[in-house]
């Protein structure tokens, strides 16, 4: 019986533990969700998507510049040193290959950590929420753009030992677009920074509904250094335009762009600032649609130019208080004289007219003149002074007006706590008088009925002395008749 009580007791308590076990399984995943769901958490994870996102458009700038360099060796090799049916041409092409698959790839990732940081930030389930037409969009155009480059088409002619006929064309079509990568650049500036890496940067723009992309950052450049971003965005437009005028015009032996690089440089030099002198021309439609985009990119980078030097040559807050201070008191000074001089013309007339006895006509006419010519200017002083007035308006004091502005709401808000505090007094006395009058209540009625109850009871001492009176009267009327 022992055994069976003890067999029994173990039985009940493995099935309590068991039961344990599953109520706090649940309990465990709970906990588990909360830890990997809560603020630190979700910060944490924000920031290595951040970071990871980071690394992954270094690395794709780093092998899509890879790619680029080794395509000018190639072009530049395949043209004096080897044939593009030679298999170091081959093996240079394979690498570029190689590259742009691996430069795919890294777009692709990074992408998805984009993807990944939309619904961390929006709270997203479903990574199908993230991908709207405009994003499809993007990244197809994108990868499209990236995946351009030559081909390693000249295995065939290798293994068959067949000179190549009309590759060269598709490969120089194939070649300069890959210059397009650049465009990681400016995703590589935007990612370092300062603006998009710094939080509070990061907070005062989303409370004012400003997203930092790389738009945002280029404005912020120019507005900080604009000559050296304009600089440094001309001299690489050049160098690259020149090499692929270059590479273009050299496959058709015109000597005038294919003979010399720094003739193309300075053809493409004189297309950029819209001069245009003629002694080099380009002979192909690809040369010609280079210089068209270089004449297009100049007008641009001109127009730029011309607003950055009008910004450079514009006064300044201070320089404009100033200027506007000294021409208005310039100005008062041309007005005061000018009103004298309308006061001496007009005293000088009265005098000839009024005070003198023989009237001198040609002096009158000349002074009437010089009257005229007083009050025109005394206008247009005015009128002068009106315009000052103006732009200094235009101009828009905005400390001083945020100063009378900060001035007035203090004022206000002091009235409105005097005002508050008057209120408050007034409410209590009203509550003070409210309590006298339900106090006084009682005692009036207190002292109306003791004031009744003593009125009736001399009433009624009247009444009955008036009684007294009348029957002692009557009494006595009686007595004196017997």
């Amino acid at each position: 019986r022992g055994q069976d009580t003890l067999a029994s007791s173990s039985s009940r308590s493995s099935a309590w533990s068991n039961r344990s076990l599953r109520e706090s399984k649940p309990d465990m995943k709970d906990d588990q969700y909360w830890k990997t769901h809560s603020i630190g958490w979700r910060l944490v994870r924000r920031r290595a998507l951040f970071e990871r996102r980071q690394r992954l458009n270094d690395c794709a700038l780093a092998v899509g510049i890879f790619g680029v360099v080794v395509m000018v060796m190639e072009t530049e090799l395949s043209w004096g040193v080897y044939s593009k049916s030679s298999i170091y041409s081959i093996v240079l092409k394979s690498v570029i290959s190689v590259s742009t698959v691996l430069l795919v790839g890294l777009i692709v990732a990074y992408h998805c950590c984009e993807v990944q940081l939309y619904m961390h930030d929006n709270g997203a389930e479903d990574w199908r929420i993230a991908m709207t037409m405009e994003r499809v969009t993007l990244i197809a155009l994108e990868l499209v753009a990236v995946a351009i480059h030559p081909y390693p088409m000249g295995v065939l002619a290798y293994v068959q030992k067949v000179p190549p006929s009309s590759e060269t064309e598709l490969e120089i079509m194939l070649a300069l677009p890959m210059f397009l990568r650049l465009y990681l650049l400016g995703r590589a500036m935007m990612l370092h920074s300062r603006l998009f890496t710094d939080t509070a940067s990061r907070s005062i723009g989303a409370l004012n509904k400003i997203h930092f992309n790389t738009r945002f950052v280029g404005k912020t450049l120019m507005t900080t250094y604009p000559g050296t971003v304009l600089m440094i965005f001309s001299v690489s437009l050049w160098i690259v335009a020149a090499w692929g005028l270059h590479v273009c015009e050299r496959h058709h032996n015109y000597r005038d762009l294919s003979s010399n690089y720094m003739e193309a440089l300075w053809m493409v030099s004189v297309t950029f600032l819209s001069i245009g002198y003629g002694d080099v021309v380009p002979h192909t439609y690809c040369g010609r649609s280079i210089c068209l985009l270089t004449g297009i990119m100049g007008a641009g980078c001109t127009v730029l130019v011309v607003a950055v030097v009008a910004r450079k040559l514009e006064l300044t807050r201070a320089e404009k208080h100033v200027h506007n201070f000294m021409m208005d008191s310039h100005i008062s000074k041309e007005i005061k004289s000018a009103a004298a001089n309308v006061l001496r013309e007009t005293w000088l007339i009265y005098k000839h007219t009024k005070m003198s006895r023989e009237r001198d006509h040609t002096r009158v006419r000349m002074h009437q003149r010089k009257l005229l010519l007083a009050i025109h200017h005394l206008r247009s002083v005015k009128m002068e002074k009106r315009k000052l007035a103006d732009q200094a308006n235009s101009l828009v004091d905005l400390s001083k007006m945020q100063s009378l502005m900060y001035d007035v709401l203090s004022e206000v808000q002091g009235c409105r706590g005097e005002l508050d505090t008057h209120v408050n007094s007034l409410e209590k006395h009203v509550e003070e008088l409210r309590e006298g009058f339900r106090s006084l209540m009682p005692l009036l009625s207190n002292t109306l009925s003791t004031q009744n109850s003593s009125i009736r009871h001399l009433l009624w001492e009247r009444e009955t002395q008036a009684e007294n009176a009348a029957t002692a009267t009557t009494t006595s009327g009686g007595g004196g008749a017997q």
